[in-house]
């Protein structure tokens, strides 16, 4: 597996970003990882990296890059401290509707133009704040996304006039969704009624509520980590991107 540090020009300005390719060289289907909301770390490009062992070329960008550059905390999180929350608000205030719109576009031109890419559809995938970012992308870009998934995504059905669930008429993708339990950013009503669209927009999903994970449960380090129910998140999106990106 190789790791490739680059920056990726956008609209707004330029996002730094990691590649990485597998150890078996020549061409593979391009992914999109997408960073929960600690950004660009170890634990996340840990991931990125396993999902490029797996056959994949993989670009995970900085989503928050009109904010900082990594470390996007100088702090532990918390999100039951006001400073976590006013961080929090710091990074994600200026990703925009528009603006997710503008930079999703811009980071699949990105990973269609790198060498090793094999051409065809994407996959993306999003955890905790950008489980909505991927839906989003995957209804403005729908003949470019075969498969997009949510682990522990937050919001992702709410009263907004822009919750991302509202977006599923113009997603042609397979959607995978993998929920937390007693997540205050997606509770138990939120994902009935997510079920609920899901089911009246007729398209092919899977979406489950893995057992004993908390919010994180993802991500190494998180005080949620759950390493088998991680290990099973991974096996379900590589499968699912083994399935779509062909």
């Amino acid at each position: 597996m190789s790791e490739e540090t680059i920056e990726i020009p956008t609209a707004d300005g330029t996002a730094d970003a990691y590649v990485h390719r597998p150890s078996a060289g020549g061409t593979a289907p391009g992914v999109l990882m997408l960073t929960d909301v600690g950004g660009l770390r170890p634990a996340s490009l840990e991931l990125s990296k396993r999902v490029a062992e797996a056959g994949f070329v993989v670009l995970t960008p900085n989503v928050f890059y009109r904010t900082a550059k990594p470390p996007l905390f100088t702090f532990t999180p918390n999100f039951a401290e006001e400073r976590t929350q006013k961080r929090f608000a710091e990074l994600v205030g200026p990703l925009t509707p528009d603006a997710i719109e503008r930079d999703g576009g811009a980071f699949l031109d990105f990973l269609a133009a790198l060498p090793g890419v094999k051409p065809g559809k994407f996959g993306l995938a999003g955890y905790c704040y950008t489980g909505g970012y991927a839906l989003r992308v995957a209804a403005t870009q729908p003949d470019r996304v075969a498969a997009a998934a949510s682990f522990h995504g937050g919001g992702l059905c709410t009263d907004a006039e822009t919750s991302p669930h509202l977006l599923l008429p113009r997603i042609k993708s397979r959607l995978y969704f993998g929920h937390a339990i007693k997540d205050r950013s997606m509770p138990q009503a939120a994902i009935d009624k997510l079920g609920q669209a899901l089911a009246a927009w007729g398209g092919t999903y899977e979406s489950e509520v893995y057992e004993g994970a908390y919010h994180g449960w993802t991500m190494p380090g998180h005080q949620a980590h759950n390493p088998a129910q991680a290990d099973r998140a991974f096996t379900k999106v590589t499968e699912l991107f083994a399935q779509t990106l062909r």
